[in-house]
């Protein structure tokens, strides 16, 4: 039995991006905010308690700001999409889900959100 799959959760975090095709999406930015799940198989992480055999959610999260933050996107589809290749692209990654929400996107509504998952053979 392994004892060492580990989940690691990026939780809530608030980046500003351009995201619509209504005139004022494209002018202006607007709020997103960003849930990410990864799962991966933590054994030598555990057993060495080194950095280097861990997995590196600081620079999976500096890479999601950097494509939000840098970048246009007409639908919200491609934004999750693009955050999620970002999750899952280490090789010990076994499987990940993203969920960007759109605050306000609806009049009466808190947010609309999308979520893709993805799982490695």
């Amino acid at each position: 039995m392994n004892l060492d799959l580990a989940t690691i959760r990026i939780k809530n975090l608030r980046l500003r991006t351009y995201i619509g095709i209504n005139d004022d999406e494209i002018r202006n930015q607007q709020d997103v905010v960003i849930n990410v799940v990864i799962h991966y198989d933590a054994k030598k992480a555990t057993s060495t308690d080194n950095m280097k055999d861990a997995l590196n959610y600081k620079v999976i999260t500096k890479a999601i700001i950097r494509l939000v933050e840098d970048n246009r996107f007409s639908l919200l589809e491609k934004l999750t999409a693009d955050v999620l290749a970002i999750a899952a692209e280490h090789p010990w990654v076994t499987d990940a889900e993203v969920e960007v929400d759109k605050p306000h996107a609806l009049r009466f509504s808190d947010s609309v959100s999308l979520t893709l998952s993805c799982k490695k053979d």
